[in-house]
């Protein structure tokens, strides 16, 4: 492999370790557990009204990111750890 390769390789693991870090500092769960805190703290009438269910949604739909985000975490740093094995 050439130096060309390797500069444009170390480059790509400075992006994707960028974009990851970036990935990390959202708080999603936190978010995610916000929401559902919300929810359960509605009376079972309230739940049942249409706020409750947005609500709720809201909290579902923040639970698929965190755990969409979490596997796009595993995913870059994969990619990371490939770069830096074809790098060597």
């Amino acid at each position: 492999m050439n130096q060309q390769t390797r500069k444009t390789i170390a480059e790509l693991v400075a992006v994707i370790e960028d974009a990851k870090s970036k990935l990390e500092a959202c708080d999603v769960e936190t978010l995610a557990s916000e929401e559902r805190e919300k929810f359960d703290n509605l009376s079972e009438g309230l739940q049942a009204s249409e706020q409750g269910q947005r609500t709720e949604a809201a909290a579902d739909a923040l639970d698929t990111a965190q755990d969409a985000l979490s596997e796009a975490l595993d995913s870059l740093q994969s990619a990371i750890d490939e770069l830096n094995t074809a790098a060597e």
